[in-house]
């Protein structure tokens, strides 16, 4: 997922997006310890788009912090 895409999203829907990245993420990991994962690189992959949504709800916080 892109970083432009991502904040395009407002809070509400961060916070639905970042619930299902961990969840992705929870079953990438039991899927990894049960040896059933097929794509390992995928749980790279959503750890950094764990990250990206961080730092744009950070960001954003910020800029409310700022403005108002």
């Amino acid at each position: 997922m892109k970083a432009k895409d991502i904040r395009e999203l407002d809070a509400g829907e961060l916070q639905a997006k970042l619930k299902s990245l961990k969840e992705e993420l929870f079953r990438l990991r039991f899927q990894l310890a049960t040896s059933t994962l097929e794509n390992p690189m995928r749980i790279r992959q959503v750890k950094k788009d764990i990250a990206r949504v961080h730092t744009i709800m950070f960001e954003k916080q910020q800029g409310k912090a700022e403005n108002g």
